[in-house]
């Protein structure tokens, strides 16, 4: 009769909750049972885990054997209690006897033979862990050099549950030495370049705005007018990447199992650009298990949508609450889990169903009610959200065959990183990083507007019957359009471009 505990970590979004693993082992017909909330894929530990422990060298417990996983109000997902369960049968039948590392939190799948299997989530556990306390952490080899990232935590690679046992079973002084942190470095897109972009210089420069204020963008324009292009280029002139701003961008790709042991972790802003026939749960997040969706995967990045009238309605009124707030929670029945998405938004459409409405070489062939049903597939609320809304006209014979180099990515990028610079330094009180996330207080307090930007403002939002959604947001590029010029107050020059990329308000949907 033994009983023995072994620690955990159980994942709930990006939430870890620390698990005890109780194994209890009496008499009785010889039996395996798992209690504590398990879903199916913990229940079926229990041949993985008879079938590795005689594949490692061990017998297997003729006795009756209980395993709690506590606390049992929390529902224990996936293969991640495999290796702790097996520990935990080890030692509660006197196989094992650990000389140290007795507080250490397993994680990891086996296979039939004992060999120790990745698991996916394991960066957010590890930041997790390491915010709590500083107990060693063992895993897989190839968890190991993902969680290595972490430089608070102590790390242990298990290939084997033999090798494990060994390991366990060493003095303290004995023992191998674990994985060492992982150096890390933001890194430069090279791959593309703003400087490929024939014309477009009204595009480039309202996707340099939105670089620098995190503004949301949709741009409208024929077909072959670059509006994929451009978009493929703004990740390039966006500040680059920090640290923090990594983990938590790499934890989201972590918990989906997009992260490689050989990218361990994101060194560059993510894009992401799903299909139009992409469904809400795929977009948003969610599943019987809530798992992020697009929109979390672009956390940090851009999230680039084309041909935006295409998606699926609730797809897109889905998108309403994330584009304001930075995050989404996604509710179900037994709980809700909430997941950041804190990225640039940018959409491209055409201007009709054809999609030659405003160009000027082509006819368009749509009749009124045809183009009007098909801008109606944007709802007001949504396209309200939108910060700058930019017409991308088709380019003529000439520009296509401009030899004159235009701005590099390197060169915008530096004037949207000494931008961001001085939106830090001003909201750093509130924790804020850009313009696009002022809020009522902030505006009042930061955004001086001179006499004649304030006269031009209010004629504007009478004539264009902004809503208030949509005054703000003017206030906010105008803002940004300022702190590229290096200018304290916002002129009526800053004003005046910002009001071109609302002209869509007037041309389009009036």
């Amino acid at each position: 009769m033994a009983l023995a505990r072994v620690a955990s970590l159980a994942l709930v979004g990006l939430d870890a909750h620390r698990i005890t693993l109780e194994v209890d082992i009496a008499q009785g017909l010889p039996a395996i049972s798992i209690v504590g909330l398990p879903d199916p894929v913990v229940k079926e530990a229990r041949e993985r885990i008879r079938s590795a422990i005689r594949h490692s060298g061990f017998e297997f417990p003729l006795s009756r054997v209980t395993v709690n996983l506590a606390p049992a109000h929390l529902r224990k997902e996936g293969p991640a209690f495999d290796l702790p369960i097996a520990i935990g049968l080890l030692i509660a039948s006197g196989q094992l006897r650990p000389a140290w590392l007795e507080e250490a939190v397993y994680l990891g799948e086996l296979g039939l033979d004992g060999a120790v299997r990745p698991i996916h989530g394991i960066l957010p556990l590890a930041l997790a862990l390491a915010r709590r306390n500083t107990a060693p952490l063992i895993l897989s080899p190839e968890n190991a050099h993902e969680a290595a990232v972490v430089p608070e935590l102590t790390i242990y690679a298990a290939p084997h549950l033999r090798a494990l046992a060994a390991l366990l079973q060493q003095p303290n002084g004995h023992a191998p030495q674990p994985s060492t942190a992982i150096r890390w470095e933001a890194a430069a897109m090279t791959n593309v370049d703003f400087a490929e972009v024939k014309g477009q210089a009204h595009a480039k420069r309202a996707l340099e705005i939105a670089a620098a204020g995190g503004h949301h963008v949709l741009l409208v324009g024929p077909p072959g007018s670059g509006k994929t292009m451009l978009a493929q280029r703004l990740p390039m002139i966006l500040p680059r990447l920090t640290l923090h701003e990594s983990l938590e961008a790499s934890s989201l790709h972590s918990l989906a199992g997009l992260l490689s042991p050989e990218r361990p972790l994101l060194t560059a802003r993510p894009i992401r650009a799903p299909h139009h026939t992409a469904s809400a749960v795929a977009i948003i997040g969610g599943g019987t298990h809530p798992r992020p969706g697009e929109i979390s995967l672009a956390h940090r990045g851009v999230l680039f949508l084309d041909e935006l009238p295409e998606f699926h309605r609730d797809v897109l009124e889905a998108l309403r609450q994330p584009l304001e707030e930075g995050r989404v929670v996604v509710a179900r029945a037994s709980r809700a889990v909430a997941f950041p998405a804190r990225f640039l938004f940018v959409g491209a459409m055409n201007p009709c169903p054809c999609g030659y409405a405003t160009d000027p070489k082509q006819a368009c062939h749509c009749t009124p009610y045809q183009i009007r049903r098909y801008l109606t597939k944007l709802s007001g609320p949504l396209w309200d959200r939108v910060d700058l809304h930019v017409e991308v006209p088709a380019l003529s014979v000439t520009q296509l065959f401009e030899e004159q180099p235009s701005e590099s990515s390197a060169t915008i990028q530096a004037r949207v990183e000494a931008a961001r610079a001085r939106q830090r330094r001003r909201l750093a009180k509130d924790r804020l990083t850009c313009n696009a996330q002022m809020r009522s207080r902030q505006l009042k307090r930061d955004c001086y507007l001179s006499s004649e930007a304030v006269a031009l403002l209010k004629q504007a939002s009478q004539q264009l019957r902004w809503s208030a959604r949509a005054h703000d947001k003017m206030f906010k590029v105008a803002r940004t359009i300022a702190d590229l010029a290096g200018a304290a107050e916002i002129s009526r020059e800053h004003l005046s471009e910002a009001l071109q990329y609302r002209s869509l308000d007037r041309n389009l949907w009036a």
